[in-house]
């Protein structure tokens, strides 16, 4: 993994991984920052090349982005963790420091902070969290900064119930577990944050009620999703998974390059551009 002399190296790395979007984000913040000698590249890694991948890295790397399944396998890699990628033991940003420290955050967790924020969704009283994978470990993360009141969980098995339980009991929320078959129930809550995969939520999508509240729905491909597109023809107001990814992607440009605060506009066209492209 060796760089060329003064050039700064990032990179994303998950499996699979041909399809994020990450190059794409922070090559235009490079570019918007003047950062000619930055490169962001992606890589193919799972879980047993991890090690031996981070192993390689020399000097002129500066970070990388990890997604699924390295979030929590990288942790045993790094010489220390954030408070918030500790809470929900999943890292999705390591910087590498100049002395040459290997340190883990999470920025999945701010990153859905702000986006709420970036549409007027500061605080609510209560939400509903559709799933119960490591994204909704985050999302309950972001929901103990925001909500005041109970978060009603809906998962499909007694062990996804039982994990969050586990999880509002660990970062102080009081959550509230229902069975998938209650889905459509969730959407009396004023804030609604889907964390399933493609395809999950498409059959809620009729269940929809007029003038709903928010939904925050973490996928960005395909988008809209039925779910989405039902909820904005009903006049609610939607948050995507491309806002997330910019957002997240904004706090690691920052980490990683020292600069701030990272081009989100830019990053941002960058983004929807590429994905009208597909």
């Amino acid at each position: 993994m060796a760089s060329n002399e003064g050039s700064r190296r990032a990179a994303v790395l998950g499996s699979p991984i041909a399809h994020s979007l990450s190059p794409v984000l922070h090559r235009a913040a490079y570019a918007d920052l003047g950062l000619g000698h930055w490169s962001y590249d992606r890589f193919e890694v799972d879980e047993a090349g991890l090690a031996g991948f981070m192993e390689k890295l020399d000097a002129g790397w500066a970070g990388l982005s990890l997604t699924m399944p390295l979030k929590r396998a990288v942790i045993p890699l790094l010489d220390g963790v954030s408070a918030a990628a500790a809470s929900v033991e999943a890292v999705n940003t390591v910087v590498l420091t100049e002395d040459g420290r290997r340190l883990g955050d999470n920025t999945d967790i701010p990153g859905m902070v702000a986006a709420l924020r970036e549409r007027g969704v500061e605080r609510t009283e209560s939400a509903a969290v559709l799933g119960a994978g490591a994204t909704a470990s985050s999302a309950l993360a972001a929901l103990s900064q925001i909500c005041t009141g109970q978060v009603t969980t809906y998962v499909r098995s007694r062990a996804r119930a039982d994990e969050m339980r586990g999880w509002g009991e660990r970062l102080g929320v009081n959550v509230v577990v229902a069975d998938w078959a209650e889905a459509d129930q969730a959407f009396a809550a004023p804030l609604v944050v889907a964390t399933t995969p493609a395809g999950t939520t498409d059959a809620l999508a009729a269940a929809v009620p007029d003038a709903p509240g928010t939904l925050f729905d973490v996928l960005y491909e395909p988008w809209p999703t039925a779910l989405a597109a039902a909820w904005a023809d009903r006049g609610g107001a939607v948050v995507g998974g491309l806002d997330l990814l910019v957002h997240q992607a904004v706090l690691q440009v920052e980490q990683m390059t020292g600069r701030s605060p990272a081009p989100l506009a830019a990053m941002r066209a960058a983004g929807e551009a590429a994905l009208a492209a597909r």
